[in-house]
């Protein structure tokens, strides 16, 4: 028997799309001789769909893109990832359907997910669930089902030999290791077989990395999907023995979090209907990682940059930004805004000297950040183009950025990033063809806000501020348990009243890419108001 792995890349509520995926990926399993195809959960609707799912047209909908589905399936047996509506309560579910009827439905036994409320969305259910096919008893399982022992005795006791785990598993460093920890520790447990599939592309602020797996009742890999990457996946199996198959390497960790940020760039924009992109180029790291990694994931054609020297600006970092605009060939714009800039000041200057702290520099940087700001959303009005931000995660965690000056876009492609993963990266790119000037590179990183700036002018070194916020975001350390491995403690709490002052910045950034366990996005739920870290 051949089972067609379908690692698909849905998009939410898009059940007309969707379901042409579901089908042509049916059809492609057939002539390739399976007559039995996996999807991932949820992959009749997308995930996460969120508050969709409290509805009722939107699950009226799935209901009815399900009954259409089935009729249309006739020649394989599909197990399908769906929304399940039943007795008043609703459940993550997955349809097996033959010849064109659902012959059984299994409902997840598990609601936990870290990134969803699965809880806010979904009941659990209690039975377990087998089928039969081609003289083999398969078992489902949904999401977390297969890290719970019990439920995988639960289906082993119920004559299982197959087990068949659909997913939606976001991306995150060494997430894939984590995977097969888990299905080694529980599922091998049981001796059965197991087949993993996972969704891909990206989705708001998270990217499914696919990266489907089978591993036979040892615990041994016997196959490997590519990671971001839609595919199909054959696997064959004699009675209830997966044959061995191909398992190409995946991404290295640098590579894998290039891709990830590529896909979730390219996924947004063109799930949205954006024409393209705009980005304010600065001659500095940032915003050159940024325009390799649209160019990279979009095209040169929709990609557009604007250099917006101000007093400050140093002639090499518009030299810098040129040079990386000609080496992507994308279009470059360059503004001055040295005039506006004049007459902002100049507007101002009776105001500005009645109030309290007159020599404020903040002022005049946060100042020449927002008329940019101003500018490229002018532009992306009249080009229908997204801006792409710029700050990484480090500017973030601090709040070392300016609200609606550099904040102002409306994706965030570096927003998990730290500034010195950013090196990483840019090196990495630069491995394969050296777009990114060595200049860039070398310089210490800098506004450019007023003569001079630097960045440690504000903030400790990145690799020891990166280490801390690591400690703190990402690892959930406290002060104390940081200053036992890390640094002076005074340098910690710094650190650490910089991160929850800032929340109030955050709440208002654009969405970004999650890479990493902790992001600042749906993994980070800490109020505005706090006084514990005084």
């Amino acid at each position: 028997m051949k089972i067609a792995i379908a690692q698909l890349n849905c998009t939410v509520g898009d059940l007309d799309g969707n379901t042409l995926k579901i089908l042509h990926a049916c059809q492609q399993s057939r002539e390739a001789g399976a007559d039995l195809v996996i999807t991932p959960a949820m992959a009749l609707c997308g995930y996460p769909s969120e508050d969709w799912l409290l509805r009722k047209d939107f699950i009226q909908a799935c209901q009815q893109a399900l009954i259409d589905l089935a009729a249309k399936i006739s020649a394989v047996t599909l197990v399908i990832g769906h929304p399940h509506y039943v007795n008043g309560q609703l459940f993550n579910a997955a349809s097996v359907i033959r010849a064109g009827h659902v012959i059984t439905t299994y409902c997840s036994h598990s609601s936990a997910d870290n990134l969803v409320d699965g809880y806010h969305y979904f009941a659990t259910g209690n039975q377990p669930c087998i089928f039969e096919h081609d003289n083999v008893t398969f078992g489902l399982a949904i999401h977390a089902d297969y890290q719970s022992s019990f439920y995988l005795q639960s289906i082993r006791q119920a004559g299982a030999q197959v087990l068949l785990i659909l997913d939606a598993s976001s991306y995150c460093i060494d997430q894939q290791a984590t995977r097969h920890q888990i299905m080694r520790e529980n599922v091998a447990q049981t001796g059965m077989p197991a087949i993993y599939t996972n969704l891909v592309g990206g989705q708001d602020e998270l990217v499914f990395d696919g990266a489907s797996f089978a591993m036979n009742g040892n615990g041994d890999l016997m196959h490997q999907l590519a990671a971001f990457d839609e595919t199909l996946g054959l696997i064959e199996i004699q009675g209830n023995r997966l044959i061995p198959g191909s398992c190409p390497p995946l991404p290295d960790r640098i590579a894998g979090i290039y891709a990830a940020l590529c896909l979730g760039v390219h996924d947004f924009i063109t799930k949205n209907g954006f024409p393209g992109v705009l980005i304010g180029l600065s001659g500095g790291i940032d915003s050159a990682l940024v325009l390799a990694i649209a160019v990279d994931a979009l095209g040169a054609r929709q990609v557009r940059t604007v250099m917006m020297p101000s007093p400050y600006t140093a002639d090499i970092s518009i030299q810098d930004a040129r040079t990386m605009a000609q080496n992507l060939s994308v279009h470059h714009a360059e503004i001055p805004i040295e005039s506006i800039f004049e007459n902002f000041l100049q507007m101002l200057s009776t105001e500005l000297r009645t109030l309290p702290s007159a020599e404020n520099p903040t002022t005049t940087e946060n100042l020449q950040a927002r008329i940019r700001g101003t500018l490229l959303m002018a532009l992306a009005n009249q080009s229908g183009s997204l801006v792409l931000t710029t700050g990484n995660k480090s500017e973030t965690a601090v709040g070392y950025s300016t609200l609606y000056g550099d904040m102002a876009g409306g994706f965030s492609v570096l927003k998990d990033v730290s500034k010195t993963l950013v090196y990483q990266l840019c090196h990495y790119r630069n491995q394969i063809t050296p777009i990114i000037p060595e200049r860039i590179l070398q310089r210490p990183p800098s506004a450019e806000l007023r003569p001079g700036q630097t960045d440690q002018d504000s903030l400790p070194p990145y690799d020891i501020l990166d280490s801390i916020i690591e400690a703190h975001v990402e690892n959930g350390l406290s002060l104390e348990e940081i200053t036992g491995i890390h640094h002076s403690k005074d340098e910690i709490r710094r650190v650490l009243r910089m991160i929850h002052s800032s929340e109030y910045k955050r709440r208002q950034a654009a969405p970004g890419i999650r890479i990493t366990r902790r992001d600042f996005g749906k993994s980070w739920h800490f109020p505005i108001t706090s006084r514990f870290l005084k």
